[in-house]
């Protein structure tokens, strides 16, 4: 290299940092500043300084094909990176990033993905006796799969340990971030870093990353003094670990080292942050536990007041409780503030850290409980603050149209991080002024529906509604970097919502291969508002139900329907087309139903679920469908002895639900199934099938319960244990008050009063039953 130039070495997000990089660079006037980050991001600068720009933000960096990979950037107002950026406006100096580009980064991100891919792939194929010759076959490989199965310590944590602190983030903010001396900062980051490479030996992987990065980085310096830049005139901001290795003396990267660097063609983004998300991602150089109070401390600092921090940060904290109902005294809070100084000076520390600071908090404001403070250390901590740019700030297409939509449907306030319900009523609003007035809730939910199918989490739909009501939906709103990211990420498949959307759903409707499937797309398109999607996916549905003759998926596939036609006059659209499909769906589950009864009891679960459901069908559109037919169905099931007992006693539910037996047959149906010598199976099977429905009806019939108790007492022991995994199963929904009248139902035919009966339900278990009852706990029904 041609020179030496001036070089500073930071953390990430270090307000310290920020705060005596801005010191140095009034002292040094440099008329180039080389910062550390993504080199094609260098355009974004001048949008990332305008006076609307409102840290956290974060540069997105993604791949413009499938798979998606991405890197991200985030800057808070306390990063030395922005404040470098930030100097370099005020002063009119050149402010560039100088690390790899974009799509070299996102070439080595794909690499790493293939490699960890082949070294899963080798663990799970490869033999006890093989692993040794793989090892030797393939080293990058064998040293991919230690890592995954026995991740190293942070270099960063064995620094800490080496220093008698617990964790990385103490050690830092004692060692680092109270030294407001001069040069203090400047001179302790490159030592640090020095110690730091010094430890990188074991991590080949891990190091030959950085050795690329940094001759980058070298050649980069170099083309900035050919181009005519003084070397004392340039400043380079980089990670303390990277600052002892921009020395000329080592060798920058040259053409055919670039040339042959693996790439992935990508884009660029800026994007909103949130203090949350900087808190999740934790660990040197990606974030840290406590943005909010970093940024305390970035106030203190410019304001010159560094030792009140302490009593700032614990007088938050109290404030929180305050209005959360706890009065702490401002007395607490002054020896709060004395036992926080006094936990810093036993570690030597000029000022009390995070740690000292949260510890004094829990034991005075806390009284010694960590719940009590714990929702007031997090705002504290944490806090809620999330970024803004300004209108059309370095957006993809698809992130434009989102914010268009926002402001046409009145949501702009929804986008923060704090979780806010919204109800909305599909219904026109007929005093409104304007179709768009009108049906605002509507073209809302349609929008959130289309970003639930793009994977968006911006919008969560509860799915809270009455049964009856089709005009209700409640939804709870947050922004996250997650929806921003999950936002940029669906532009590769349209420019915009509506296009993205269509594109998803296209894809769905291609792999696509049963009606169930195909139903829950035609729902998912009057939902989203597509209405042309939806006769696509009602075409497809049509194809698929001819050749179909599945129980659960035709059932499952009329349900849906009958959901959005019950839509029709909300959603805005004629629901006529699909009433001759759900009515042949209708028929042809009603024919398969008897055949499919034909199982086990683990099949018979979502049979149950899917009787129920084409059931509600029938119900909802009695004068559409076959109703003769399907009551016709269910009773033969429920006259059945070769069909699964506990679907024979739940299609007589339904029947008598539906008022279609009358007493006289139901009790003997009930003594016929009830018989002594039916087998447990058979008998307590079909209860429970009975049970699950119409209790209230069940309850004030005498007879049932007195041929129920017959019935059990009829058993032999193992015949019991056997009836009890079906008749635990069926009392099992039953709410205290029904157990309570099936008791007196039983106390009655055993010639008790209520009164006996309670006394007896409520009296203490004699050892014997203690026992007994142990016993039938420890017994193992899972053969059952």
């Amino acid at each position: 290299m041609s020179g030496q130039i001036n070089v500073f070495g930071v953390r990430h997000l270090s307000p310290m940092g920020a705060w005596q990089l801005r010191a140095y660079l009034d002292e040094l006037q440099p008329e180039v500043l080389l910062i550390e980050g993504i080199d094609d991001a260098t355009p974004l600068i001048a949008d990332m300084t305008r006076k609307e720009t409102k840290p956290p933000i974060a540069i997105l960096a993604y791949t413009d094909s499938l798979p998606v990979r991405t890197i991200v950037t985030p800057l808070a107002r306390y990063s030395p990176e922005f404040q470098a950026i930030s100097w370099a406006k005020e002063h009119g100096a050149d402010a560039q990033f100088f690390d790899l580009p974009s799509e070299c980064f996102l070439g080595l991100l794909d690499a790493e993905y293939e490699l960890r891919e082949k070294a899963r792939a080798a663990l799970l194929a490869k033999p006890d006796e093989e692993e040794e010759a793989a090892e030797k076959a393939n080293p990058d490989s064998s040293e991919v799969a230690a890592e995954l199965d026995e991740p190293k310590i942070s270099l960063y944590h064995q620094v800490a340990v080496a220093a008698g602190e617990t964790d990385f983030e103490t050690y830092w903010e004692r060692q680092f971030e109270h030294n407001t001396s001069g040069g203090s900062y400047r001179g302790g980051t490159l030592e640090f870093g020095q110690a730091v490479r010094e430890l990188e030996e074991d991590r080949p992987r891990w190091r030959a990353e950085n050795l690329i990065r940094e001759a980058y980085m070298r050649r980069r310096i170099e083309e900035t003094i050919a181009a005519g830049t003084a070397p004392e005139k340039i400043v380079a901001v980089v990670g303390a670990f990277h600052a002892t290795a921009l020395s000329p003396d080592l060798p920058p990267m040259t053409d055919d080292e670039l040339a042959s660097l693996r790439r992935r063609a990508s884009k660029l983004t800026l994007m909103p942050y949130s203090y949350f998300k900087l808190s999740s991602q934790s660990g040197y150089g990606a974030g840290n536990h406590a943005p909010a109070y970093f940024e305390l401390m970035w106030d203190a600092l410019n304001e010159g007041n560094v030792r009140g921090l302490s009593h700032r940060y614990l007088s938050s904290v109290a404030q929180h409780l305050r209005k959360a109902g706890t009065h702490r005294s401002t007395a607490e809070v002054i020896e709060s503030v004395r036992l926080a100084e006094t936990l810093s000076a036993l570690k030597d520390g000029l000022a009390p850290t995070l740690s000292d600071l949260r510890d004094a908090a829990i034991t005075l404001l806390g009284h010694g409980e960590l719940t009590t403070v714990k929702e007031a250390l997090v705002r504290v901590d944490v806090g809620t603050e999330i970024g803004e740019l300004p209108e059309g700030v370095s957006q993809t297409s698809i992130q434009a149209d989102f914010q268009r939509e926002l402001k046409r449907l009145k949501l702009d306030k929804y986008k923060t991080t704090v979780e806010q319900p919204l109800d909305l009523d599909l219904r026109e609003n007929r005093q409104a002024k304007s179709e768009e007035a009108a049906y605002l809730d509507l073209n809302r939910s349609s929008l959130f529906h289309r970003l639930r199918m793009l994977e968006v989490p911006f919008a969560k739909w509860t799915g809270v509604r009455q049964d009856s009501t089709t005009w209700a939906e409640r939804w709870i709103m947050q922004w996250t970097p997650e929806s921003e990211i999950a936002l940029v990420e669906a532009v590769l498949e349209g420019e915009t919502i509506l296009l993205a959307t269509a594109f998803r759903f296209n894809a769905r409707l291609e792999k696509c291969a049963t009606i169930a499937d195909a139903a829950h797309l035609v729902h998912d398109a009057c939902q989203c508002g597509m209405i042309e999607a939806m006769d696509q996916a009602r075409s497809r549905l049509q194809e698929l139900a001819v050749v179909t003759s599945d129980f659960v998926a035709i059932a499952e596939a009329a349900f849906e329907l009958m959901q959005v036609v019950r839509y029709g006059n909300v959603r805005r659209f004629d629901p006529e087309p699909l009433l001759p499909l759900l009515e042949e769906l209708f028929v042809e589950g009603s024919l398969s139903l008897f055949a499919a009864a034909n199982c086990d009891d683990n099949a018979a679960g979502p049979l149950l679920e899917a009787i129920d459901k084409l059931n509600r069908v029938g119900l909802e559109f009695s004068e559409l469908v076959d109703e003769s037919l399907w009551n016709d169905k269910l009773q033969q099931l429920a006259d059945a002895d070769d069909r699964n007992p506990l679907l024979s006693g739940y299609a007589c539910a339904i029947l008598l639900e539906r008022g279609l037996i009358p007493n006289e047959a139901l009790s003997r149906e009930v003594s016929r199934r009830l018989s002594p010598g039916v087998p447990a199976d058979l008998g307590a099977g079909w209860f429970e099938g009975l049970a699950q429905r119409n209790r209230y009806a069940l309850l004030a019939r005498q007879t049932l319960w007195e041929q129920l108790a017959d019935y059990v007492a009829s058993l032999d022991d193992e015949q019991f244990t056997r009836a009890l995994v079906f008749l635990r199963r069926a009392f099992s929904s039953f709410v205290p008050r029904e157990r309570r009248q099936i008791c007196e139902n039983l106390g009655e035919h055993w010639g008790l009063n209520k009164d006996q009966t309670a006394e007896l339900l409520e009296a203490p278990l004699s050892e014997a039953e203690e026992e007994k009852l142990s016993d039938l706990n420890d017994f193992d029904f899972g053969d059952f």
